[in-house]
């Protein structure tokens, strides 16, 4: 990444995260059962960190073009209430999101990994990704994760923006940093 300096001071600013799902909270692939049922695998770390984002006051949305349900319960359950499935013009539930809660697009990380993303990644201040987001996205985000999706990108970027507001080592050691 050419710019880090800016986006490590940008991290100060972010209010709001924002997140697709297939690809940043997954990995990507699906598991098709015999049924047609469509299953998906998620990280404990990053269900973690979004809790822990939730818990400290953050804004967190899900923005994804995929529909299953099984994901709204899991992110219900984190305590994730402005769910956005089924998207497939990203940037009307970006701006509904932003209008409901008065929110500017300045203060919004918003993570995805594939072209569905690109048109509201150019909207918000800090657009991040996956290190195994397509070339397209990488090009346009000024934070690429180190992490890949559904393996922790999640949890890198909001313990990023936690740590840097000083609620992230609130509750353990500092031996867990």
């Amino acid at each position: 990444m050419d710019n880090d300096k800016s986006y490590k001071e940008y991290l100060q600013h972010i209010t709001t995260f924002i997140f697709d799902v297939d690809g940043v909270l997954t990995d990507g692939t699906i598991t098709v059962t015999t049924e047609g049922e469509m299953l998906r695998k998620m990280s404990i770390k990053d269900g973690f960190a979004l809790k822990t984002a939730v818990d400290a006051g953050f804004n967190v949305c899900i923005i994804s073009g995929g529909s299953n349900e099984g994901v709204r319960k899991r992110l219900r359950g984190l305590g994730i209430t402005d769910i956005y499935l089924g998207a497939h013009n990203k940037i009307e539930q970006l701006d509904e999101y932003l209008d409901i809660y008065n929110i500017k697009a300045e203060s919004v990380l918003y993570m995805g990994d594939d072209i569905p993303d690109f048109p509201v990644m150019k909207l918000v201040g800090l657009p991040c990704c996956p290190q195994d987001a397509v070339p397209e996205i990488k090009a346009i985000c000024n934070y690429i994760s180190h992490k890949n999706g559904g393996n922790g990108a999640v949890r890198d970027v909001i313990e990023q923006v936690l740590k840097v507001h000083g609620k992230w080592n609130g509750n353990f050691d500092a031996k867990y940093d």
